[in-house]
């Protein structure tokens, strides 16, 4: 898989999805197993497939089901590790959040995914 579709499809496919075996199935074409995602500075890593995807379903418990992610600009890659910009919110509102992701590609598989949310704009 094109590694700018790797990023692309983490927040469309993954962290938008909301049926549970559909999302773990693309995680597992798209993450290594052993893959760390780093939410916050001061949070703990969140390991691999299942801890992720517990993580987004209960994220996804306090959105209503019209959110979604959406990117804000093409995802750009630099020798394997990725960015890519993006919102969540309801299609043609204004967003309730708004971030990056930076991934690190190994052997064809996100190994890493740190997230960077925006602060407040006010």
């Amino acid at each position: 898989m094109d590694e700018k579709q790797l990023l692309e499809d983490s927040l469309l496919k993954v962290w938008s999805e909301r049926n549970d075996e559909q999302r773990l199935e693309v995680m597992q074409q798209i993450y290594a197993d052993d893959i760390i995602f780093y939410e916050t500075d001061k949070g703990e890593a969140i390991e691999g497939h299942r801890a992720i995807d517990e993580l987004i379903k209960t994220l996804q418990t306090q959105w209503p089901p019209e959110f979604v992610f959406a990117l804000t600009k093409p995802v750009v890659i630099n020798h394997g590790v990725s960015h890519v910009s993006w919102t969540l919110g309801a299609a043609h509102a204004t967003p309730i959040a708004s971030g990056m992701d930076i991934a690190i590609v190994e052997d064809g598989l996100i190994k890493e995914l740190y997230l960077y949310l925006d602060g407040p704009t006010s």
